[in-house]
């Protein structure tokens, strides 16, 4: 697939870019060599090559889903110009 004049035009339009008629020329050269190297990348034999997410194999550690309050409420609510319950309280906006 090759890039012409018109195409970077369109895309520079999508893209909210401002693209003067001399940097179209460069622009249009760049794209089709970044599309020839992606065309590249297509012709590389993956057979039998698991996908990966990371070079190095690692798990996740994963914890225990526990619904809490963290156990600190106190702690949060202590600064606060006003509390009740644990709750931040705030003056009424809507009237």
């Amino acid at each position: 697939m090759a890039i012409d004049q018109a195409t970077v035009r369109k895309v520079a339009n999508l893209a909210r870019i401002r693209v003067s008629d001399e940097q179209v020329a460069n622009l249009e050269g760049e794209l089709n060599q970044i599309l020839e190297f992606v065309e590249q990348l297509s012709e590389v034999n993956t057979d039998g090559v698991a996908p990966l997410t990371s070079a190095v194999e690692m798990t996740q550690p994963l914890r225990a889903d526990v619904v809490n309050d963290g156990g600190y409420a106190d702690q949060i609510v202590k600064n606060a110009p006003a509390s009740d319950d644990g709750f931040f309280l705030v003056p009424k906006v809507i009237e």
